[in-house]
C-alpha cells in the first residue's frame, strides 16, 4: 500500500472501549483488511489496588473512552470505524481525522513493533545492579528479560526476602 497506516484516536461510549475494538478487528478479519487498518489498542496500565487490607493486580485504562486504532485513512477505513457500534466519532476539529504525530504516539508508547534492535549486556542468571530508581544501589539476579517490553525481573533482597521487581532495561547494568 502506498499510504502508510497512521494512529487516530477514537472516541467511544463509556465502559465501551474494549468491545470497540474487539468489533472494528471482528470486521477487519472478516473482511481481510489488514493492510487498511492493521492494529487496534486500548491502552493500559497495571496498577496494584489495595482494598480491606488485600492488594490486587488491575488493569486500568489510560485513557477512558478512548480507542486507538492504526489505519490508512480511506473512505472504507472511516466508514467502518466511524459506524461500528460505540463509537461516537474521531477525535479532531469536527470530528475529521487527524493522526496522532510521532511524539504523540512515542509519549504513548503505543508502537510494539521497535525499529531498533535491543541488545543488553547481561543475562538470564547474571547479577546486575540497579542505576536509578526506587531500587538504586541494589543488587540483584536476573529472572527474566522482555525485550519487547524493554523491562527485566530481578530479584532483589529487601529486609531479609527475595522480592522480584520487573524494571526498565535503562535502571539496571551488570555487576561490576
Amino acid at each position: 500500500m502506498a499510504e502508510e497506516a497512521k494512529w487516530y484516536v477514537v472516541h467511544t461510549y463509556s465502559g465501551y472501549e474494549n468491545k470497540v475494538a474487539q468489533n472494528i478487528e471482528k470486521v477487519v478479519e472478516n473482511r481481510k483488511l489488514h493492510d487498511l487498518i492493521p492494529e487496534v489498542k486500548v491502552p493500559t496500565e497495571l496498577v496494584t489496588e489495595v482494598k480491606e487490607s488485600k492488594t490486587k493486580e488491575v488493569e486500568k485504562k489510560l485513557f477512558p473512552s478512548y480507542v486507538l486504532v492504526k489505519m490508512v485513512l480511506t473512505d472504507d477505513s472511516w466508514y467502518i470505524v466511524r459506524n461500528t457500534r460505540g463509537v461516537t466519532g474521531f477525535v479532531g476539529p469536527a470530528s475529521k481525522p487527524v493522526p496522532l504525530t510521532d511524539k504523540e504516539v512515542k509519549a504513548l508508547g503505543v508502537e510494539t513493533k521497535r525499529s531498533e534492535n535491543i541488545t543488553v549486556s547481561f543475562k538470564v542468571g547474571d547479577n546486575v545492579e540497579v542505576t536509578t530508581g526506587s531500587f538504586e544501589g541494589f543488587v540483584g539476579k536476573v529472572e527474566k528479560i522482555d525485550l519487547e517490553a524493554q523491562t527485566a525481573d530481578v530479584l532483589v533482597s529487601m529486609f531479609g526476602r527475595e522480592t522480584s521487581v520487573t524494571l526498565p532495561l535503562t535502571q539496571v547494568k551488570p555487576e561490576a
